[in-house]
C-alpha cells in the first residue's frame, strides 16, 4: 500500500500539471485572440484525440512494465512542454494574437499533445491497482484514484485561470515544466515490483485491436458495459456542451464559476465514499444503481429555473461518477487477465469517449434551431409554458429533460437484458 500511495501522489502531480496546461492554454488562446471558433476547434479536437489515442496507447501499457510507461509519459509531456517554451520565446506577442497565426497553432498543438501524452498514466494506473493490491481491496483503491482525478480536476481548474490572470502564459508553462520534471525526478525514486511482462500473443509490438476484441468477446456481456457507458457519454455530452450556457443564463460569470469550483468537491467525496466503503460484493449493480440516480436527477434538476436544484442535482451527479469508474475499472480487473488489461482500457476508453465529439458538434445546432425557438416563439410556448417557463434557457432545460428520460429508459431496459445477467453471473 505504501507503493500505491507514493504512485498515487506521483499521478496526482503529473495529472493536475496536465489539465493545468490545457485549461491555461484555452483559458490564454481566447484572451489572445478572442475567437470562439479557436476554443471550440481545439476541445473537438483534444476530445477527437484522447478518444483515438486510447487504442494505441492501451498497447503501450501492455507492451512495457507500468513504472516505464509512466515515465515514458512525464518524459514525452516534459519534451513537448520544452518545445511549447521555445515557441513561445521566439516570437513576438503580436504572433499569437491572431487565431490563424501558425506560430499560435503550433503553440496550442504542442501543449494539447504534452497533455494528453499523461493518457498513458491514466491507462496504465487501474493496470498497476491490479498488481499492486489484492482482489478484495480493489474496489476501495479504485476509490482513491477517483478522489486523485477529482482533486487534479480541482486544483487545474482553479490554479490554470490564476496563472494565467496574475503570472500570464510564460511563468505558466515555466511551472508546468518544473512540475513535470518533479514528478519524473520522484517517479525514478519508486521501486514498483513487477513480474516479467507476460506475452501470450505471437505479436504484442502492434496495436492488436483485434486480439482486444478478441479478449473482451470472450467475457460475456463485457461489449454491453462498454457500450452502455459509450451510450452514457454520448447522452452525457449534452450537459457538459450546453450546461455553461444554462448557468450563465441563471447567474454571472463570477458566481458561476465560484460554484463550479465547489461542485467539483463532488468528484473527491464520491472517490472518498468509495474508497472507505467499497463497492459491495455487486459492483455492476452499483454501476447501475447509480446510473439510475444520476439519469433521474438530470431529467428534474432544471424543471424549474432555479440556482438551488441546479446546484444540488450537479453535486450529487459528480458524486456518482466516481463510483461509476470506479465500478468499471473493479469489473475489468477482475475479468481481463492482467497482461491485457491496458489494451482493454485503452479500448474502452476509445471506444466510450468516442461519442462526447459527437454530441459536442451535434447538440449546439439541435438547441439553437429545434429546442430554443420551441419555448420563444414556438408551440412549446403554449403547451407546457404556464408551468415550465419559456425563453431561451427553457428551452435548453427541455431539452436536458428530455435528455435525462431517455437515460433512464435506456437504463432500466438495460439492466434486464440478457448482457448485465451474463456479466453479473461471470463476475461472480
Amino acid at each position: 500500500m505504501k507503493t500505491f500511495y507514493a504512485v498515487l501522489a506521483n499521478s496526482l502531480v503529473a495529472s493536475m500539471t496536465n489539465s493545468f496546461v490545457w485549461f491555461a492554454v484555452t483559458y490564454w488562446v481566447y484572451l489572445q485572440t478572442k475567437s470562439v471558433l479557436a476554443t471550440s476547434v481545439m476541445a473537438g479536437v483534444y476530445l477527437v484525440t484522447v478518444a483515438i489515442s486510447g487504442f494505441f496507447l492501451g498497447s503501450l501499457v501492455d507492451r512495457y512494465k507500468k513504472k516505464t510507461a509512466m515515465m515514458l509519459s512525464s518524459i514525452c509531456s516534459l519534451f513537448l512542454y520544452v518545445l511549447s517554451y521555445t515557441i513561445l520565446v521566439s516570437n513576438p506577442a503580436s504572433a499569437f494574437t491572431d487565431d490563424s497565426s501558425p506560430m499560435l497553432w503550433g503553440f496550442i498543438v504542442l501543449a494539447l499533445v504534452g497533455a494528453i501524452a499523461g493518457n498513458i498514466r491514466t491507462i496504465a494506473l487501474p493496470t498497476l491497482v491490479t498488481i499492486l493490491i489484492p482482489e478484495d481491496k480493489r474496489d476501495r483503491a479504485n476509490g482513491l484514484v477517483g478522489t486523485v482525478a477529482g482533486v487534479a480536476f480541482l486544483a487545474a481548474s482553479i490554479f490554470s485561470g490564476l496563472a494565467i490572470g496574475f503570472l500570464g502564459v510564460y511563468w505558466m508553462i515555466i511551472l508546468a515544466i518544473g512540475l513535470t520534471l518533479l514528478a519524473i525526478v520522484h517517479l525514478s525514486t519508486l521501486s514498483i515490483h513487477e513480474k516479467k511482462i507476460v506475452r501470450t500473443e505471437t505479436h504484442t509490438d502492434r496495436i492488436d485491436v483485434r486480439g482486444t476484441i478478441r479478449a473482451i468477446h470472450l467475457v460475456p456481456g463485457l461489449f454491453g458495459l462498454i457500450f452502455f457507458n459509450c451510450f452514457n457519454n454520448f447522452f452525457g455530452g449534452v450537459f457538459m456542451s450546453l450546461m455553461d450556457a444554462y448557468g450563465l443564463s441563471l447567474m454571472s460569470v463570477q458566481v458561476w464559476g465560484v460554484l463550479w469550483g465547489f461542485l467539483s468537491l463532488g468528484f473527491i467525496v464520491g472517490g472518498l465514499v468509495v474508497a472507505r466503503k467499497g463497492l459491495g460484493k455487486k459492483p455492476l449493480r452499483t454501476l447501475f444503481l447509480c446510473n439510475i440516480v444520476m439519469w433521474t436527477i438530470a431529467a428534474g434538476f432544471t424543471v424549474q429555473s432555479s440556482i438551488a436544484p441546479l446546484a444540488i442535482g450537479l453535486f450529487i451527479y459528480l458524486c456518482l461518477i466516481p463510483v461509476v469508474e470506479a465500478s468499471e475499472q473493479t469489473i475489468l480487473q477482475a475479468v481481463i487477465p492482467l497482461e491485457r488489461q491496458g489494451r482493454v482500457f485503452g479500448f474502452a476508453q476509445s471506444i466510450e469517449q468516442a461519442a462526447s465529439p459527437l454530441t459536442a458538434f451535434a447538440i449546439g445546432p439541435i438547441a439553437q434551431f429545434i429546442f430554443i425557438p420551441f419555448m420563444t416563439t414556438g408551440a412549446g410556448v403554449n403547451l407546457i409554458g404556464s408551468w415550465f417557463g419559456t425563453g431561451a434557457n427553457r428551452g435548453i432545460a427541455l431539452l436536458f429533460t428530455l435528455t435525462g428520460f431517455i437515460g433512464l429508459l435506456v437504463t432500466l431496459i438495460a439492466m434486464r437484458s440478457p448482457s448485465y445477467r451474463k456479466l453479473s453471473a461471470h463476475y461472480r
